[in-house]
């Protein structure tokens, strides 16, 4: 796996503790809430229930994807569209496989880049790891 799509920009954030239970953000809105997550090095994923928005659905998504965290407000944000992440494979940790593993990282490769400006860089904003 890719280290800059399966690892955290900012490596205090799996450092930082728990983010299971927090809201997770991305380009156009809300996607759900953090139901599961990994810190293991080069191999981190966050797994997000998108409760209504995709029907029930779990999304697997990337540590790379992480733009930034707010501790305050109990939010991450990630640097991919809705779109993308509907469009990723579901996640069933039943089901979880190297086949399956291979066809997230597929996915992944081509929507997590740095397009966007990480929250904690941009005036004003109070988003990035915890002091």
């Amino acid at each position: 796996m890719s280290d800059t799509v399966w690892s955290y920009r900012d490596k205090d954030w799996a450092e930082d503790g728990d983010l299971v239970g927090y809201d997770v953000d991305a380009e156009g809105g809300s996607i759900g809430k953090i139901d599961e997550m990994s810190s293991d090095v080069s191999g981190s994923w966050l797994v997000v229930d998108t409760g209504w928005w995709i029907l029930g659905k779990k999304r697997l998504i990337p540590a790379g994807a992480v733009a930034g965290i707010d501790h305050e407000k109990k939010t991450v944000i990630v640097n991919m569209s809705k779109a993308a992440i509907k469009a990723a494979p579901d996640y069933d940790s039943e089901e979880w496989d190297e086949a399956l593993r291979d066809r997230h990282d597929e996915h992944y490769r081509r929507h997590v880049g740095d397009s966007r400006p990480r929250p904690d860089q941009e005036p004003g904003s109070n988003w990035g790891p915890k002091d």
